[in-house]
């Protein structure tokens, strides 16, 4: 049984957009502010970050077009370097990265849901527990029951920010009052710049789900590079805006001086009832990260249980709805049992460890790639990567920057993250020899 191809240009572009804007966008203006002494700097790093973010989706377009397969990077990471490598990069995003940022955006959806209904937060763990199973439930019953949702979702939160951006630009206003207590001083230089561009990056992340769904979309050749191409246009046309308007109504350090950049900007333009449009649109945005998390990177489970080095009913899919059950339910069940018992607070403070490591190999499998696979023994019209070599290497340079950054600031996050993917290891060597051992001697 095959997947169905049900998943056209517009759902994947939406998966693009979805998969990429999230809660950043409402959160961390401030941080870069903080980080930059003018808003023509602030607007720079937004730009560069783009830019970068776009190279590595011009990378994982090209990778589409050579294996077009579910898993995605799973797949790229196998192919290129060794079946450990994806793996590994498998177990981190069940464990770590998805799991964790599952139940982290689930408790996130649950206490600002409540706060749109006018309730506490006391039983944020119930409802972040109940909206992962919804969410279950719907990609369960097919990937595009998951994927309309998810059009919905984006195209709501796309409008909350339209609202903004429209009133920032068009409303008569007048810029915030500075803070009474000057936020701290920004870095100067080059120092300054690159502290203001982690974060950005890891707002810009999140393209590369539209991969994981490969086979479920058709003609995913021709369909993920122009998703890829035109999602990214929309997020960085929509990040820049939104920052013009942070900018315009805050102030540089009106901005700097604020946790809810989004809130007080709204605030000013729309008055105090819009508190209420805030939440909701942060409550939207992480619900819209729950389905995009259950549509797409449990396709990453799936390839792993086809390839035998992990529990091989994940490979199976449902006889009618054609979906990865048990991947589907292995995610939930972990995402639930985090958030019920709050325990995925130290896995998503490692998260940027783990996730920039596999982006940075990921991007580099393309001068793999080009070697094995020369430009000539390709189908005509593929998809190439724009300024090959220098637009990858500055990707894996600024992964590896990333990374390293991550280190510094918190090396005990980061062997945090080190230990937990060292557990992998004896799940894959488990794995690897019962295959060795079900297969027929020669």
């Amino acid at each position: 049984m095959s997947f169905r191809r049900a998943l056209g240009r517009f759902d994947a572009t939406m998966v693009v957009v979805g998969g990429i804007i999230g809660s950043g966008i409402f959160v961390v203006p401030a941080v870069v502010a903080q980080r930059l002494p003018s808003p023509g700097l602030v607007l720079a790093a937004w730009a560069a970050g783009g830019a970068i973010a776009l190279a590595g989706a011009f990378a994982f377009a090209e990778l589409a077009t050579l294996y077009p397969a579910a898993g995605g990077q799973y797949v790229y990471l196998r192919e290129a370097y060794h079946p450990l490598v994806a793996f590994l990069f498998g177990w981190a995003s069940l464990v770590l990265i998805q799991g964790g940022g599952l139940a982290a955006v689930a408790i996130t959806f649950a206490q600002y849901g409540l706060r749109v209904i006018g309730r506490g937060a006391a039983d944020a763990g119930a409802w972040a527990a109940v909206s992962i199973a919804v969410v279950a439930a719907v990609n369960y019953l097919g990937v595009k029951p998951g994927s309309r949702l998810l059009n919905v979702l984006v195209i709501l939160k796309l409008g909350a920010l339209g609202a903004l951006i429209l009133g920032g630009l068009l409303l008569p206003h007048s810029p915030v009052p500075a803070p009474a207590v000057a936020p701290p001083p920004p870095s100067a230089g080059l120092i300054g710049f690159g502290a203001a561009l982690l974060p950005i990056l890891f707002a810009y992340g999140g393209w590369q789900s539209v991969n994981l769904v490969a086979e479920e979309t058709r003609e995913p050749r021709k369909t993920i590079p122009v998703a890829l191409m035109v999602g990214m246009a929309i997020v960085v046309a929509v990040y820049l805006a939104a920052n013009v308007v942070y900018l315009s109504v805050l102030t540089r350090p009106g901005l700097a001086a604020t946790a809810t950049p989004a809130a007080d900007a709204l605030r000013s333009l729309f008055g105090p009832g819009a508190d209420r449009l805030f939440a909701a649109a942060i409550a939207v945005s992480a619900f819209g990260f729950l389905d995009l998390t259950l549509l797409a990177q449990t396709r990453i489970y799936y390839a792993m249980g086809k390839d035998g080095v992990f529990l091989p009913g994940l490979a199976r899919l449902h006889p009618r709805f054609q979906t990865p059950a048990l991947a589907i339910a292995l995610q939930a069940a972990w995402g639930i049992a985090l958030a019920l018992t709050g325990t995925y607070g130290e896995l998503v403070d490692s998260v940027v460890f783990g996730d920039w490591i596999f982006f940075g190999l990921t991007v580099a499998a393309i001068f793999v790639f080009r070697r094995r696979i020369p430009l000539d023994r390709r189908e005509p019209g593929a998809f190439r990567t724009p300024g090959y070599p220098v637009v990858p290497a500055l990707f894996v340079a600024a992964a590896a920057v990333a990374v390293a950054s991550a280190i510094r600031s918190s090396p005990a996050r980061a062997a945090f993250g080190t230990a937990l993917l060292a557990t992998g290891l004896p799940v894959y060597w488990f794995f690897r020899r019962r295959r060795q051992m079900a297969e027929p001697s020669s």
